[in-house]
């Protein structure tokens, strides 16, 4: 039986052909939330607190590091002794996700697909993450992805991270493309915000973490089942656009 692919709303592109796509990492192309849990394990039990679980760190994932220490130590430890043990805290956990990045980790279906699809059609790609980025590029090397990207940005690389508009609009910078000549694609709220605020369309991945809400709480151009989904909505809007006459 043929697989039918979901529905998606070619209309909500309303701008010029697509000539660029922004991916995000955690959630969008690796399930990485096992990985966090042990790191964030291997950091609590040097503050001699309480263990978390991959489904209270789904909640919290997305926001850059600094995020997740804060919202894990919050239920843990009195608001002054958080505060006061952050930095601690912050290089505990860089230590021990380092050690095992990559090890718990898994490839969503149809990410290399999907990438190599957009690559094939033209598409310029770039990875941006608010993951430190040397966590990033290890990671996509571990999965042999790293040649489809022309420029990975972590949430380390810029002044500001996701969802402000400012990683985005610098790999548009970097790729060559006008951001409207861009599609931002993620897992998490703060994937379509940092891509609307950027003025670039948006596409949602409903299989990520999304901050433990619900994918449809979301407001984008469209939910797309896959990488690959959304290389072929890109294609589609584009020869259609082709089509389209010309004024």
């Amino acid at each position: 039986m043929t697989k039918t692919a979901p529905a998606f709303d070619a209309p909500r592109f309303t701008g010029p052909c697509i000539k660029a796509a922004i991916i995000d990492l955690d959630g969008t192309m690796i399930d990485t939330a096992d990985d966090f849990t042990a790191g964030l394990n291997g950091m609590l039990a040097q503050l001699d607190a309480a263990e978390t679980s991959r489904e209270e760190v789904i909640g919290y994932v997305g926001k850059g590091s600094e995020h997740l220490i804060r919202s894990v130590l919050a239920p843990r430890l009195s608001a002054d002794e958080a505060q006061g043990r952050f930095e601690e805290a912050l290089a505990l956990y860089q230590a021990e996700y380092a050690k095992i990045n990559g090890l718990a980790t898994r490839l969503y279906p149809d990410v290399e697909a999907g990438l190599r699809a957009m690559r094939d059609a033209g598409l310029k790609l770039a990875c941006v993450t608010n993951k430190p980025r040397r966590f990033a590029v290890e990671l996509l090397e571990k999965y042999a992805l790293i040649g489809f990207f022309a420029v990975v940005y972590g949430g380390d690389s810029l002044p500001r991270k996701k969802p402000d508009p400012l990683p985005m609009l610098a790999a548009c910078e970097t790729l060559g493309v006008a951001p409207q000549e861009a599609v931002a694609i993620g897992d998490s709220e703060n994937d379509a915000l940092a891509g609307r605020a950027a003025a670039m369309a948006t596409l949602t991945v409903p299989y990520g973490y999304n901050h433990g809400q619900a994918i449809q709480t979301i407001k984008s151009d469209g939910i797309v089942a896959s990488l690959l989904d959304a290389a072929n909505a890109i294609s589609a809007y584009n020869a259609a656009r082709n089509a389209a006459p010309q004024p």
